[in-house]
């Protein structure tokens, strides 16, 4: 997001801290991501690019046990 205004069709990255492994979704028209079937224990870094732009990464505990997390995600340097 820039400002406050949510962006669509934003790359938002899951990346599983353990095994490096990094998933992509598509940001809808309201900004919205999601990403389902993480692996409880595990750390999970997520930032997102949009046009040139990037956001500052976030932690996604593993320890966290919430069935559903909401992240904002700021892009910078657009």
């Amino acid at each position: 997001m820039t400002g406050s205004k949510p962006l669509q069709k934003a790359i938002v990255y899951l990346k599983n801290t353990k095994t490096l492994a990094i998933k992509t979704y598509i940001s809808e028209a309201d900004g919205a991501f999601r990403f389902s079937g993480l692996a409880p224990n595990i750390d999970y870094e997520v930032y997102a690019e949009h046009e040139g732009g990037r956001s500052d990464a976030k932690t996604l505990s593993g320890f966290d046990s919430r069935r559903e997390v909401n992240v904002t995600l700021k892009i910078k340097g657009k």
